[in-house]
């Protein structure tokens, strides 16, 4: 017998019945659950979650789930497809949902709740990129009351249904209502509908009271304006139905994810930062010149700017630093794009005098990286001495350092130590080789008598915070979204690698697998990470990494993406890229070869070299070749020396021998680094029985000699190692690591998404809320050779050219061929095409772009230079920023117009505008264009089709 006494000095809790409902289509074998912030939800432990249970109704699939919950809780929740074993298999996308008992609800009322499954699509318009910059002036609506008169509303057994959306886009004096089958909705006249309150968020909501009679009920959302403006969402009818006779519910909250509008779609430019050329620079673009590029985007039809990576690369104090990708810090800012005469106010007139000598001796054609640097450098240590004292005691300063100092102190550290030591190899430092706390400390104390070297960083590094701040701040103001570059890898020679040295692997190397860019692979030299170290913290250092980009950048481009499922991985004495594998990756093992009847791993594993291998490849000088590099182990068969059995171990013997053969160096290593390669099987360095099929290992000699079993086994091996067996295993590395990178951070990410692609590469990128992007010229289309932008997934973004490739003009001119199979395809010619891209052509590519599905239409600034006569005067290969093939590429591209300049051309503007503006495409105000403007999308299937056709026939009459 219970004990009542028991109760008898406390209050029993009032609880009400939330049941939750949500229409999901699920594989054989998973489930749903629904888990929150709360204990009854789990507490965020999905095991501990609700198992929903499935019903099917016509032609859907619904899931149910229902728990009590005390009265004046307010939790978050979402759901999540489970196995039999509750192991997550996909989570939703967008923001937490909230759970807010609606006003007046009594205990032990019945609450159902009518969910949509959230993808990473609902979650985009909460980015910073479109909440803070493209639709901040959305956001500033006051947050509303339901009226009272419906809250306590409860005449005969009525039912109270909240309509709920969300709409980020709402311009001023417009409201949102429902209209519907109901007389309750107006009958589907806009002006008996009922109007939505203002919720907070984008979230706009109504209750109305329904009696039995009422449902079925059909209904919509709409937005109207003072002036009488309607936008009716576009899709089929929503329908809400109830079974009042069974389903005892006293309120249904309606959570209808997005108004169903016609998606919004933008264009940008992207210009890495050292190519911007202006009136005030020294040699090299410059964080402020970002402010004269955000008004000439605006005036051009632009919401967003896209840049290179900006973070420090002086590792090696050369040219060699100008690629952008090898990081000396993933946090630290490069001092290339600092503008020194901003320090002060106060430069000394001789200091003066050399900023524009300077800007006279580096105003050339491209950038001299090393002058520059040089440059810059001096011009700012003569400024800092003199105001140091005053800037390390300005509160801004103090601010700034004690926001930055856990990693200011060892970026720091480290250039002094660099040019200390006139290396950043750290492990020639001695006793500093291993980084510590303590003698980072000692390093950096104020005592030590090289800590104004030490402040000099810190000073570099707070102006250059405070230049890109400004720059950033301008951008967001004028509703530019601007948008950086996450590079996958750092330099080995870093400061991350010293201080952070269990998170990479350090005898390997990064790289990609052969593709479009390289035929041979390409090896960038970066360490390949130590995912398993990394997650111990969540992945802390990625989680700062992105925490630090979005004090500047509203939106980000994840560099090769395709890292995060899996990495292409040498050893770190490889030079070029192609006898590399995949990691993770499950190899072939020996046993399972053994089965297969593969015995022979010697043979397979090491170089194939026979005699008349060399003769063929060498001819003449094969036997000079061959004694100096090589050993003969049995007759006709020859092994490479210990000491020249890599290809770091050949290149330095050629260059200490340039003299001894008759052919150059570059032909003799080629030849060698061919015979190195000419493998089959690669033997994974950490488990001698577990081997990896070369890539192409169809195209080797080793191969071809091999019998006829052993050929075809070896080939089905290896389409199911790079093309089916990894699938699972690479989407569950990516499901790990990707959403811990996302959440960390609001900016809008995008992911470089080209070169080989695994199949589960795509569906995580939707899953997740990726924005993918498009090449025309490399489409992700197997049997296509050219993409068609008209046909682009919407969640992507669509670009003729990016930094990797030559531009649009320097293409079209380069490849004849090409030429002629993109002019019959595109535009349906059989007539023999310019042979220059002329500004028609540039226009008719353009076009193709701007009108495609693509969320985001970028282009590179030289392809928009191509539009008019004036500005392709300049050789088109000199435009190309960046040659994939070559890993000494020297990144010096500078535009070989002012930003000023470009300003001031409205004719060059006018021209860009209409290709936007014409397109359905938003463009941010402007003096043309007022922030009270409406600029309403057009379904792209009507998208002036003959203007299209007119640019076809403007094509054909230039030809």
């Amino acid at each position: 017998m219970v004990n009542l006494d028991l109760f008898s000095s406390h209050e029993l809790v009032k609880s009400v019945t939330v049941r939750y409902r949500v229409p999901y289509f699920t594989q054989w074998g998973q489930s749903l659950i629904v888990c929150g912030s709360e204990p009854f939800l789990g507490s965020w432990n999905v095991k501990k979650g609700i198992l929903m249970v499935p019903s099917h109704q016509h032609e859907e699939l619904i899931w149910y789930g229902t728990v009590t919950i005390p009265v004046g809780v307010v939790c978050e929740y979402s759901y999540y497809v489970v196995d039999d074993n509750k192991n997550v298999v996909r989570s939703e996308g967008g923001k937490k949902r909230k759970l807010l008992l609606p006003d007046g609800v009594q205990s032990g009322e019945i609450l159902e709740l009518h969910d949509l499954w959230q993808t990473g699509l609902d979650g985009l318009p909460f980015t910073s990129a479109f909440k803070d910059v493209i639709f901040h002036k959305s956001w500033d609506f006051d947050v509303e009351s339901l009226p009272e008169s419906v809250k306590n509303k409860s005449d005969g057994d009525p039912l109270i249904v909240r309509f709920k959306i969300c709409c980020p886009s709402v311009e001023k004096e417009t409201s949102i209502c429902v209209i519907g089958s109901s007389p309750k909705l107006g009958r589907w006249k806009v002006q008996d509908g009922v109007t939505l309150s203002y919720a907070g968020e984008s979230i706009w909501q109504a209750d109305c009271v329904m009696q039995k009679d009422d449902f079925p009920i059909r209904y919509r959302y709409c937005k109207y304006s003072k002036q009488g403006n309607v936008s009716v969402e576009i899709g089929g009818n929503r329908e809400v139905s109830v079974d009042l006779t069974t389903n005892k519910a006293r309120y249904i909250i309606l959570s209808d994810g997005m108004m169903r509008e016609m998606p919004w779609r933008g264009a940008g430019v992207s210009v890495p930062m050292f190519s911007v050329r202006s009136e005030a620079d020294l040699g090299v673009g410059e964080f402020l010149d970002l402010k004269l590029l955000v008004d000439w985007a605006v005036a051009s039809g632009f919401h967003l700017v896209q840049l290179l990576p900006v973070n420090d690369t002086s590792v090696n104090q050369m040219w060699w630093d100008s690629y952008p990708y090898s990081s000396l810090s993933v946090f630290a800012l490069h001092p290339l794009y600092l503008r020194v005469q901003s320090l002060s106010e106060n430069i000394p007139e001789d200091v003066k005098i050399e900023i524009q000598k300077a800007r006279e001796l580096l105003n050339g054609e491209a950038v001299d990286y090393e002058a520059t640097m040089e440059t810059k450098l001096s011009i700012a240590k003569k400024i800092f001495n003199l105001e140091k004292s005053s800037i390390f005691k300005s509160s801004s300063f103090c601010k700034f350092f004690s926001e930055n100092e856990e990693w200011l102190k060892p970026y720091a550290a480290f250039c002094f130590l660099r040019d200390f030591f006139e290396t950043s190899d750290h492990s020639e430092w001695g006793r500093y080789s291993c980084y510590s706390r303590d003698k980072l400390e000692k390093l950096v104390s104020e005592s030590s008598v090289h800590y104004d070297i030490i402040r000099f960083y810190y000073y570099i590094q707070f102006h250059l915070h405070l230049q890109l701040s400004e720059a950033a701040a301008y951008a967001r103001k004028k509703q530019v979204v601007l948008k950086g570059d996450l590079p996958i890898g750092v330099d080995r020679n870093s400061v991350d690698t010293w201080v952070y040295p269990n998170l990479f692997r350090m005898n390997t190397a990064t790289g990609a697998p052969p593709d479009y860019f390289a035929k041979n692979g390409q090896n960038w030299g970066f360490p390949t990470y130590n995912w398993e170290e990394m997650s111990k913290d969540n992945y802390g250092w990625w989680r700062g990494r992105l925490t630090q980009m979005s004090k500047y950048f509203t939106a980000y481009r994840i560099d090769h993406i395709l890292g995060f499922f899996r990495i292409w991985e040498m050893p770190d004495h490889a030079i070029t890229g192609l006898v590399g594998k995949f990691r993770p990756s499950i190899p072939l093992s020996q046993d399972e070869l053994e089965r297969e009847g593969i015995w022979d791993f010697d043979r397979l594993s090491h170089p194939y070299i026979r005699l008349e291998i060399l003769q063929d490849k060498f001819g003449p000088s094969w036997v000079v070749i061959a004694s100096t590099f090589m050993n003969e182990y049995q007759k006709n068969h020859f092994e490479f020396k210990e000491e020249y059995n890599t290809e770091k171990k050949i290149a330095l013997k050629l260059k200490s021998c340039q003299n001894l053969f008759m052919e150059s160096e570059d032909i003799i290593k080629s030849g060698l680094f061919d015979l190195l390669q000419n493998i089959v099987l690669i033997k994974d360095p950490e488990d001698a029985k577990n081997f990896y099929p070369r890539f192409n290992l169809e195209d080797t000699s080793s191969f071809k000699d091999l019998d006829e079993h052993s050929k075809n086994i070896l080939k089905r091996l290896y389409y199911d190692y790079y093309f089916h067996r990894q699938e699972s295993l690479w989407r569950q590395n990516a499901l790990k690591t990707l959403p811990a990178i996302l959440n960390s951070s609001n900016m809008l990410a995008c992911g470089e998404d080209l070169g080989l692609i695994p199949s589960c590469v795509h569906p995580v990128m939707q899953e997740l809320g990726l924005i993918g992007l498009r090449i025309q010229r490399m489409p992700s289309e197997p049997d296509l050779e050219f993409g068609i932008p008209s046909q682009y997934p919407y969640m992507t973004v669509c670009a003729p050219s990016c930094h990797d490739c030559s531009t649009l003009r320097a293409w079209w001119e380069e490849d004849e061929e090409r030429r002629f199979k993109f002019f019959k395809t595109a535009v349906g010619s059989d007539k023999v095409p310019p042979k220059e891209c002329v500004p028609e052509i540039a226009h008719f590519i353009l076009r193709q772009h701007v009108e495609s599905p693509s969320m985001w239409a970028i282009f590179p600034l030289q392809d928009l230079l191509a539009l008019k006569k004036k500005y392709t005067t300049r050789p088109a290969p000199e435009e190309t920023i960046n040659d994939p093939t070559n890993p000494k590429h020297y990144w010096r591209y500078r535009v070989h117009v002012t930003i000023e300049t470009l300003i001031e051309d409205k004719e060059h503007i006018s021209i860009i505008k209409d290709l936007v503006s014409g397109s359905g495409r938003s463009y941010p105000p402007s003096e043309e264009v007022t922030s009270n403007a409406t600029v309403t999308s057009t379904p792209l299937k009507q998208v002036h089709g003959h203007e299209q056709n007119a640019a076809t026939k403007k094509i054909l009459e230039v030809v």
